[in-house]
């Protein structure tokens, strides 16, 4: 084969993909949302058992009938979890009063159990709204759950040290009332500022949202 023919076949397969991609990939974005990231399908969480801050179970079964705003941390998170959920409490009377068959639920997911007792997440969330709830569990639920979620943690020390600290991502995950999730909205990372998501963007999105 000639170089001609190999730069020929390559050009090819370069326009392919594009139109694969144009054509018959799903969308990301929704043309009524401006700021959430879409899956392209949703995706199925897998089978999980955690206990929420007042020790019941949770479950896939506390998802479902719900349209859940869910954020990953813990609650000796310095900065980012406690801003966030004040960005969550400060739009929630907001999100309730959009019209829609399934309520709208804010979660806060602890991936830190070894010091996040349900006693401990009970005081913790009740600080922010007493309608949000809280839940964590064993590393061996949380590990495959966050990872369905598009998210991801990590102990970035020894837990021999009282006052470690939690790497974990900062996006707030879209869960459907069927308890799949179609999506995130991601926080802008901007030199010097916390990569927070946005209530206002996030109130912004919620209507076109729940009205799929």
């Amino acid at each position: 084969m000639s170089k001609l023919q190999a730069g020929l076949l390559a050009l090819v397969a370069l326009v392919i993909g594009i139109a694969a991609a144009i054509f018959i990939a799903p969308p990301t974005s929704d043309k009524d949302t401006e700021y959430v990231s879409l899956y392209p399908a949703a995706r199925v969480l897998p089978d999980f058992e955690l206990q929420d801050h007042q020790k019941q179970p949770f479950t896939s079964k506390n998802l479902e009938d719900h349209w859940s705003l869910v954020f990953v941390g813990y609650t000796f998170c310095p900065d980012i979890c406690p801003t966030t959920l004040s960005e969550l409490k400060g739009i929630y009377p907001a999100l309730q009063k959009i019209p829609t068959d399934f309520p709208i639920q804010v979660i806060l997911i602890s991936v830190d159990p070894k010091r996040d007792t349900p006693e401990r997440l009970n005081e913790y969330i009740n600080f922010f709204h007493p309608k949000f709830i809280a839940a964590s569990g064993e590393h061996a639920q949380l590990f495959p759950l966050v990872r369905a979620m598009g998210m991801m943690y990590s102990m970035s020390e020894s837990s021999d040290n009282p006052n470690y600290l939690v790497d974990h991502s900062s996006s707030v995950v879209v869960i459907n009332p069927k308890a799949q999730v179609i999506g995130r909205f991601k926080p802008d990372f901007v030199v010097g500022k916390l990569p927070i998501s946005e209530g206002q963007k996030i109130l912004a999105d919620m209507p076109a949202i729940v009205s799929q």
